[in-house]
């Protein structure tokens, strides 16, 4: 074994390394020693096991002390795996002989995580001075809806004339289009028909009187617009910009939802915004404006604050806490996160008091008197006044009474704030697409501005005003947080929490769109998947092209970057909310479904081309031609609304190559499945050694199995960010070991074709007895009768959790507001799902998986366990394929139940950025406990922990102690009256993907105080990422398959980043110079994330460390460097200083910290 070289090279000072390096190596052998049944390691391990277990059980205590130790014990075990491979000649890998329990060796050691990293989920967080936490105002609220007068949700409002006579009232009115970029209609027709009339009005009628106001926040028309009107037309909006008549709000490439959308989206749609707006219009943002999203996230506003805005309004809040908020004067606060130990996350925040965005909801309390001041409504027009008193134009006749009605609305708005300064939006959706509007509005405003101005009697200044403009007077009155009392200014409430779930009236929760079109929800995680991995793997190819200094012989450059803009453009574009959210007409739905499916094609070419560099030996040997790819990827989308299918690959007596991506920054051990047409498959390593993998069958129907294509599973170790190669051929020794079925329906009658597999059809008792399938990790047992799981068991705690699984039917309520694409209205709690008939169940049990699939009517629901010692073990896997589409009026659930001992609490994710505690009701409808579910929901006792993870955004509930339950998909006949005109009925066969995580965890006097936080455990996080970014398949092309190209893995990382630090993205920089190709830079984002060191961390298979979130830049890559690296905020727009004491080689992230660095990397 050599192992004498290890001692000289690692010395006695680290012995304590070696002998941990060799407890890694003993788990190595122990799975083949079969083969190797007598070797000096061996010996060893018989000798001196008790004494080895005494070193490692110090070497844990010494590991939570020094971190740096976890960097050398990593580098040892690759070391010594290669020694070992080495004196074994390849035999250590071989694993395609006997049982499969321990895939991958992995030694029963804690997660070595630095001591400090637990201390941030642990510690007690203090309530501010006058804050208000959400999960407070929901315990205090009764939610009665008393009629509040004209202002119907609300209450009566009084003031004293004279309270203004030593500070006058400032006015400012922010005029305003909302324009959805797709919803009734398509993005492209919208603009056709509508928005483009807006901005070329704007052009001209804001240069008309300097004194005119406007803001836009849709930067995807903004953009549209720009590239087709003339230089004279930029400059006159370049001079608006300057002059402050014209405001860009928000920025983003949409006005986001805020509830389905995952933050890497959010993220990724307020770069491409604000980069365009910087690059075109050369202005930064300020203030964010979100007047339309149903419900509003805490995520939202961090993501703001990071790009370095520093105000923001919001508008849909549930109309008791608007009214509670009135009431106490605390509609204009400081968002802060419920995680922030400070004041650090804090941003000015504005909710707008009334029922809408719209003018009759906007200038006051009463809609029958704004309404008389849209002028747009004016006598002739083609809408009116519902309350039907219409506007009348502004005379000298009617000024005086028009000036005092309307202020009276301003000055009875101001009484809800806590400042002399009010602000009324002024606009609608699509508002302003003709001149004679902005005639009307402007002149007859200017007017009445004019006078009120012209009597201080009055005591008012009002004026046209952008939002920046409304909070820079906003601040001058406003006392700086943090300031001591007494000091001048007002101060304002520090809030924490978010705004779910949204109603706007009565019981209407809007809780179906949590759920809604969730084909198009699992469609958008896919594209988003994509995006990422294509932006990793190209900006990576771009900087070995640099550093190779080798001419790219045709790599795409500028091709590739443009498909990578389109699909930013798309994934943005599709965060809108009527987009995402599946509120959207049905021919929309499909516009955006084709742009997520292109984009999709599109980043696949990138990755196909990007990877082929990379992977290429002979750099000088590449080719680029488009028409014939060196690599394929294994599935193939057939259309945008139906789901993908896995390529079938040809295997011959030549080997094929098959390159896996990693797209995750942990060196991954997960499982492959491909579609292979023989039965008799091979797989190996790059450098020829076996891998272990099984041959299942591809099911054509429920009980006949597929003859020309086969199912090859096998365990693939794959570097951080890197791509490793394989070889599938055709062989008769050593092939994948078959799988083995059991097939099973009540009342029996089954007739099976399932050669040449074996297929057991059990009969009397065994046909009655509890089915199950288990791991190293879990055992699993589901009934016979439904395939369904009932108990779940974690083998290393010897704990044993109930844990019913089932599916449920909503209906409909019967009054006269019904469910729809908005709202959740049901008749009740869900009812059983029964089966029009016995299911047939499949068991599988092989050495790389097993599973239980049941196919019902409605259903296709499979259980999975992997054999794998590592994260992928440690969850079940759940996969359903749900159909409805010949349901009336109904919504399939599925639900948990468990004997968790949860009560009325269970937790949500936010965006899959950070978890919100919450609390299910009684004295709330059904339908207002649901909540959005981005990336997990779990529930918890003080002995246990049970996480769903989802691949996927919908609706959640916990209604009863030890329950969860998600909505899979809706099927709505009629429209709910929010706007949309129809119901849903477009449902597809939709795909959704699960993993179920139970967790043992020690209690703590936190949760007994119901904290307004929870984080996921480390491993928690890793279980997600697998499931949200699985590895990616490329196998050579059939043509190149002939020929003889060398092909090598490719490792970028020196290590895995530490393990609670995502990295967010690696996105290339556009060129300032035209032709939308990419310029050297790049912008780095990392995310550390929070994790809860209460839950067990025992044998995760997670072979990382946490750093106090440092990384060494000058260490992070094995042969890539860093040529220059600066913090920047969030979306590139500002540079951040550095702090004290920071360095380039070094960088520092707090926990929850989102951070982007512009880098030149080569």
């Amino acid at each position: 074994m050599k192992l004498s070289r290890q001692f000289t090279v690692f010395g006695s000072a680290i012995f304590c390394v070696v002998v941990f390096s060799l407890y890694l190596m003993l788990d190595h052998l122990q799975l083949d020693n079969s083969k190797n049944p007598s070797t000096g390691l061996d010996r060893f391990q018989n000798g001196q096991l008790s004494v080895l277990q005494d070193k490692i059980d110090r070497l844990e205590r010494l590991l939570a002390e020094n971190n740096d130790i976890i960097v050398n014990i990593r580098d040892s075990v690759i070391n010594l795996k290669e020694s070992v491979k080495e004196a074994q000649g390849g035999e250590v890998g071989n694993l395609s002989q006997g049982p499969y329990l321990d895939l991958l060796p992995s030694p029963l050691l804690v997660l070595p995580v630095n001591y400090e990293d637990c201390q941030f989920a642990a510690r007690e967080l203090a309530k501010p001075d006058g804050g208000v936490q959400l999960l407070d105002v929901y315990d205090l609220l009764d939610f009665e809806n008393p009629n509040g007068g004209v202002w119907k949700q609300g209450f009566d409002i009084t003031y004293q004339s004279n309270e203004w006579d030593e500070e006058p009232l400032q006015i400012f009115v922010v005029p305003h289009s909302h324009n959805d970029p797709g919803w009734l209609k398509t993005f492209d027709d919208y603009y056709r028909d509508q928005t483009q009339y807006i901005l070329n009005n704007m052009v001209v009628k804001l240069h008309e009187d300097q004194r005119r106001k406007m803001i836009w926040s849709e930067i995807s028309y903004f953009s549209k617009w720009w590239d087709v009107i003339d230089d004279q037309k930029k400059g006159a909006v370049k001079t608006l910009l300057q002059r402050g008549q014209l405001e860009i709000a928000t920025g983003g490439w949409v006005m986001p939802d805020e509830a389905n959308s995952h933050y890497f989206a959010l993220i990724d749609q307020l770069i491409e915004g604000h980069q365009w707006v910087e690059r075109n219009l050369g202005v930064k943002p300020v203030t964010g404006w979100a007047v339309d999203p149903f419900g509003h996230s805490p995520t939202q506003a961090y993501l703001l604050k990071q790009a370095g805005l520093s105000n923001m309004l919001i508008q849909r809040v549930h109309y008791s806490v608007k009214k509670h908020f009135a009431s106490q004067k605390t509609l204009e606060f400081y968002w802060r996160q419920n995680w922030d130990p400070d004041s650090r996350t804090d941003i000015l925040c504005h909710m707008m008091p009334f029922y809408s965005y719209d003018i009759p909801h906007t200038c006051g309390p009463d809609p029958k008197i704004c309404c008389q001041f849209d002028f747009k409504r004016l006598p002739g027009g083609r809408i009116s006044c519902p309350w039907r008193v219409p506007p009348q134009p502004i005379t000298d006749a009617n000024i005086q009474e028009r000036v005092h009605m309307l202020l009276d609305q301003y000055r009875k708005k101001s009484k809800l704030f806590r400042s002399k300064v009010v602000m009324a939006p002024l606009g609608d959706d699509f508002r302003y697409t003709e001149a004679l509007e902005w005639d009307q509005q402007f002149n007859n405003y200017q007017k009445l501005f004019d006078y009120m101005n012209s009597h201080p009697k009055l005591h008012v200044k009002a004026q046209f005003g952008t939002i920046s403009d409304y909070f820079a007077a906003l601040r001058k009155q406003v006392a700086v947080p943090g300031t001591a009392a007494g000091a001048p200014g007002i101060s304002l409430p520090v809030v924490s929490g978010d705004f779910f779930t949204y109603a706007d009236r009565e019981d209407h929760y809007w809780s179906g769109y949590f759920t809604s079109r969730p084909f198009y929800k699992r469609l958008d995680r896919m594209l988003e998947s994509h995006l990422r991995a294509a932006e990793i793997l190209y900006a990576l190819t771009l900087a070995n092209i640099r550093k190779s200094g080798v001419q790219s012989a045709g790599f795409p450059v500028v091709e590739s970057y443009k498909l990578l803009t389109e699909a930013r453009r798309n994934l943005g574009l599709f965060q809108h909310h009527d987009a995402v959210t599946g509120t959207a007409k049905d021919w929309v739905v499909i516009d955006y479904g084709t742009r997520l499916f292109h984009s999709i094609l599109s980043l696949k070419k990138v990755m196909i081309n990007s990877a082929h560099w990379l992977v290429l030996k002979d750099k000088s040997d590449y080719r680029h031609d488009a028409s014939k790819a060196l690599l394929q990827t294994d599935d193939i989308q057939p259309a945008q609304d139906a789901l993908p299918r896995k390529t079938v690959l040809k295997i011959s007596a030549k080997p094929r190559s098959v390159v896996i991506y990693n797209p995750s920054e942990q060196d991954r051990y997960s499982v492959v499945t491909l579609y292979v047409d023989t039965p008799h498959v091979r797989v190996v390593t790059a450098h020829g050694h076996p891998v272990a993998a099984q041959l299942s069958a591809v099911w054509e129907e429920p009980t006949t199995a597929s003859t020309e294509a086969y199912q090859l599973s096998f365990l693939t170790q794959v570097p951080a960010l890197g791509l490793a190669v394989y070889q599938l051929v055709e062989a008769l020794s050593g092939a994948a070991e078959k799988a083995e079925y059991v097939l099973l329906k009540q009342g029996g009658g089954l007739s099976v074709n399932g050669d040449p597999f074996t297929v057991t059809l059990p009969q009397g008792l065994e046909a009655s007895s509890p089915l199950t399938i288990q791991n190293s990790h879990l055992q699993l047992w589901s009934s016979p009768v439904t395939g369904l799981m009932e108990r779940l068991k974690l083998k290393e705690e010897n704990t044993e959790q109930a844990i019913k699984l089932e599916f449920a039917w909503y209906g409909t309520t019967s009054q006269k507001d019904k469910s729809g694409a908005y709202l959740f209205m049901p008749d009740g709690e869900a009812k059983a799902y029964v089966p029009p008939s016995s299911p047939v169940i499949r068991v599988t049990k092989g050495s790389v998986f097993s599973e239980i699939t049941t196919l019902f009517a409605h259903v296709t629901h499979t259980l999975r366990l992997y054999h794998v010692q590592g994260v992928e073990g440690q969850a079940v896997e759940i996969t359903n394929s749900v159909d409805i589409r010949g349901e009336f009026n109904r919504e399939i659930a599925m639900r948990l139940t468990s004997d968790v001992d949860s009560k009325d609490r269970f937790f949500t994710d936010l965006n899959g950025f950070q978890i919100q505690p919450r609390r299910t009701m009684e004295k709330l409808p059904l339908q207002a406990n649901f909540y959005p579910m981005t990336s997990m929901a779990y529930i918890q006792d003080s002995s246990t922990r049970l996480s769903l993870l989802s691949g996927q955004s919908l609706g959640t509930a916990s209604l009863k102690s030890g329950q969860l339950e998600v909505i899979m998909d809706r099927r709505l006949n009629q429209d709910d009256n929010r706007g949309l005109g129809q119901g849903v009925t477009d449902n597809k066969v939709t795909a959704s993907s699960f993993r179920l995580l139970l967790e043992t965890r020690a209690k703590t006097e936190q949760e007994e105080k119901r904290s307004p936080v929870s984080y996921p455990s480390l491993l928690s996080h890793a279980s997600s990422m697998y499931l949200n970014h699985p590895l990616i398949s490329m196998a050579i092309s059939p043509e190149a398959a002939k020929g003889s190209v060398a092909l090598t893995p490719y490792s970028p990382l020196a290590s895995s980043l530490p393990c609670d630090v995502h990295l967010l993205n690696l996105r290339s920089i556009q060129a300032k110079e035209g032709g939308g190709g990419p310029s050297d830079e790049a912008a780095l984002i990392l995310h550390r994330k929070g994790f809860d060191c209460s839950l067990s961390q025992r044998n995760t298979g997670l072979l990382c460390a946490t750093t106090r979130g440092k990384i060494n830049t000058g260490k992070m890559f094995k042969e890539l460097k860093f040529q220059s690296i600066a913090p920047v905020s969030l979306s590139l727009m500002h540079t951040v200083a550095e702090e004290e004491g920071a360095s380039q080689e070094e960088i520092g992230l707090q926990p929850m910290e989102i951070r982007t660095y512009r880098v030149r990397l080569r």
